[in-house]
């Protein structure tokens, strides 16, 4: 197993300079393309025996899906590999911070900032929900923003095709559990309504400062947002903008907005930017059509995590 240090080149070509993030299953390197002569992100996976050949599975997994995803607010997959047993994504290098270290930095963030963030990874996820991929793990962390004011939604790690079963062991439930959404705390497969009630609960936690569920332990703050309302948020708080947090994080996926589409409209993205999202998004991702009240079965009858359990595998939750 290769030593990952300052230095070291993978596939004779990225070389690493700094490591400048981790994650569960990952460490991200900022490196040098010495091919093309510029600056990439090297997301390489971490060594972890117990669960090697899991996170090989869903490294793959999510090398094909960011591959199918192009869209200014997403960040654009360049290369997979693996060299000496490492195997590797490489990324662009987004010249921005995580929206977690915002948040610590600033407490809450400025109410036309919320509303540009939420409608920028809404139509990140329109797209990503459009060819039926599902990222699952909607949350600051994974959410970067540049000086400019432009967001890429990141680390479609654990996302899962509408239409495909999913690398996950009996007891696992994916997700990080303060914007885990109740269908996933009950061990449903999760769904594009599902992201949007994670990016509901980002949106509240921008305008208040602070997680709306963020219990002692990680199943009880999952249970939270089956059975407890989210807190208030500020009074001062634009009314619009509080009418489309609150219908995202609806506990019943019905009761949220129809699509990703329908939420970057009501926060006043232009035409320009809607362009692409359908109002019939993904229906198989939704689990239900945004034009009709009938729901339509399951497309996928096997669950992505035990239903009725809440078994949490700590390995792969991980907040920031």
């Amino acid at each position: 197993m290769t030593r990952l240090e300052p230095g070291l080149v993978l596939a004779e070509r990225y070389c690493l300079e700094e490591r400048i993030a981790s994650g569960g299953m990952a460490d991200v390197w900022a490196a040098e393309d010495s091919v093309l002569q510029r600056r990439v992100a090297v997301k390489v996976m971490r060594p972890d025996p117990d669960h090697e050949e899991l996170f090989a599975l869903r490294f793959r997994d999510e090398a094909l899906h960011s591959a199918s995803l192009i869209h200014t607010n997403i960040a654009t997959l360049f290369d997979y590999g693996e060299d000496d047993g490492v195997a590797f994504l490489v990324m662009e290098l987004v010249d921005g911070k995580p929206l977690s270290q915002l948040i610590r930095e600033q407490g809450t963030i400025d109410v036309d900032q919320v509303r540009s963030v939420i409608g920028q990874c809404a139509l990140a996820l329109g797209v990503a929900h459009e060819v039926k991929i599902v990222h699952r793990d909607v949350k600051p962390a994974n959410i970067l923003v540049r000086e400019d004011g432009l967001v890429k939604l990141t680390d479609f790690g654990i996302a899962r095709a509408a239409d495909a079963s999913g690398h996950t062991r009996a007891g696992d439930l994916l997700g990080t559990p303060s914007y885990l959404s109740p269908e996933q705390a009950l061990g449903r497969p999760a769904t594009g309504a599902s992201d949007l009630y994670a990016l509901g609960i980002v949106g509240h936690e921008m305008l208040s400062g602070a997680k709306p569920f963020d219990k002692p332990t990680p199943i009880a703050t999952a249970m939270s947002h089956l059975h407890e309302p989210p807190p208030p948020l500020p009074d001062d708080a634009p009314e619009d903008l509080v009418g489309v947090i609150e219908d995202l994080l609806a506990k019943d996926p019905k009761d949220r907005p129809e699509n990703a589409r329908a939420v970057a409209i009501r926060l006043g993205l232009a035409d320009h930017e809607i362009i692409g999202l359908s109002l019939g998004l993904a229906q198989a991702v939704y689990g239900e059509s945004a034009l009709e009240d009938e729901p339509v079965a399951d497309p996928d009858p096997t669950p992505a995590e035990p239903t009725g359990t809440m078994a949490v595998d700590a390995a792969l939750l991980f907040e920031d």
